[in-house]
């Protein structure tokens, strides 16, 4: 990166774990999780019926009656935690909404909405078109930058579950340059009956709440959500006196090129990515103080960044907490990143590192330090959040207080 320093300037949250950044800094002390039953859509023809969805939700609460029929359930999501966001920052209204920019990572996108539209179509019966709206993946960057008035940059990342760390990484890069005074970044991403549906098919998703690092764990809980991050110039945040909750360092991001679902097994790519944004963020592997893991809780993907770890810090990895936040959140997919990497900010300026949660047994494949008996206190100021996706798409970030 250049000589500008990123910081973040705000924080915004809405998921299944958490409403807002204040919830979920409560929800990673105390150690509680999300995954819960689902009552999105009809899930009793699979054998995992479970996942982390955002319920006690009704869109009037936060839109007008127009506006949420104009706005998927992943519109609104975005919408809502990137308003969080840039709030918090207090930038609205500070800068020209020319220097302003949108840096998100999605996935499914208003699948939700689709399936909606396509179900009355089946049945013969006439349904809005607009459903079929936010389908596209840009939908919520459009929505965010009309609602905020942030006419700068806009861009959608979709690189499967490593979308939205990709998308801060590029925010980060965007301010780094000087194209942007401000990014918010993240992302976004709805349970659908579809992916829902592919995941089951893919049998990679545990009928327990999902256990990541664990013996006997089955894979990933599903989840929704979105979070984002304002990201500024140090020089300017503190000329305007802003809150500083920490900063992006640097990031790093690598095809894998080795298959559409599993991992390099050996985990030398994800240590190669890890590497490499520590090189670029300029930090020693001896300063890093915890790993947000991708932590999926399927059999190989564990052992697979565990075995990274091991090639990134060597004799000291048993004493680098590798936690896994998707025992809470779920697996939020496109949002996964973002939720990950606030997650980690906001443990930072807690000074705790989160537990994993759902612990079954020690697995012998899986022999580092997961923080499975409870959260930590920490006075660690640099942690790393890995997002290592299908397609071999592999995104590590340095963040710091």
């Amino acid at each position: 990166m250049s000589a500008r320093r990123v910081v973040i300037t705000g924080l915004g949250v809405f998921c299944g774990a958490a409403k807002s950044a204040a919830e979920f800094g409560e929800v990673l002390s105390s150690g509680r999780s999300g995954i819960g039953s689902l009552d999105l859509f009809d899930v009793s023809p699979f054998p995992a019926r479970i996942g982390s969805q955002v319920k006690r939700y009704d869109p009037l609460d936060h839109f007008s009656r127009r506006e949420s029929r104009r706005l998927s359930r992943s519109d609104q999501f975005g919408v809502i935690a990137a308003g969080e966001a840039l709030r918090d920052s207090g930038v609205l209204g500070l800068y020209s909404p020319y220097d302003m920019g949108v840096s998100i990572g999605g996935g499914a996108a208003g699948m939700f909405q689709g399936e909606a539209w396509l179900k009355a179509a089946l049945e013969g019966r006439e349904e809005r078109p607009s459903l079929l709206r936010g389908i596209l993946p840009d939908q919520t960057t459009t929505d965010i930058a009309r609602i905020y008035r942030l006419g700068g940059y806009q861009g959608t990342i979709t690189t499967a579950c490593s979308s939205s760390a990709t998308a801060i990484g590029w925010g980060a890069d965007l301010i780094a340059c000087g194209r942007q005074k401000v990014v918010v970044a993240g992302g976004v991403d709805t349970l659908s009956l579809l992916t829902f549906a592919g995941f089951n098919s893919l049998k990679v998703v545990d009928p327990e709440p999902c256990a990541p690092f664990s013996l006997g764990r089955q894979g990933i809980s599903l989840g929704e959500g979105a979070a984002f991050m304002v990201l500024e110039d140090e020089a300017d945040a503190l000329a305007r006196g802003a809150r500083i909750y920490g900063a992006v360092l640097g990031y790093a991001l690598a095809g894998e090129a080795h298959h559409m679902t599993a991992p390099e097994p050996t985990g030398a790519m994800a240590a190669r990515v890890m590497r490499r944004a520590l090189e670029l963020a300029a930090v020693d592997p001896l300063l890093v103080g915890w790993v947000n893991a991708h932590g999926t809780g399927t059999p190989l993907n564990d052992v697979v960044e565990s075995n990274a770890m091991k090639l990134v810090f060597g004799q000291r990895a048993p004493q680098v907490p590798l936690v896994s936040t998707k025992s809470v959140t779920g697996h939020c997919l496109g949002a996964a990143g973002a939720i990950e990497a606030v997650a980690t900010v906001i443990s930072l300026n807690k000074g705790l590192i989160p537990q994993t949660l759902n612990f079954r047994g020690f697995d012998p494949e899986c022999d580092l330090e997961y923080c499975h008996a409870g959260s930590k206190i920490s006075d660690c100021r640099i942690a790393m959040s890995n997002s290592f996706a299908f397609g071999g798409n592999i995104t590590s970030l340095v963040l710091s207080l």
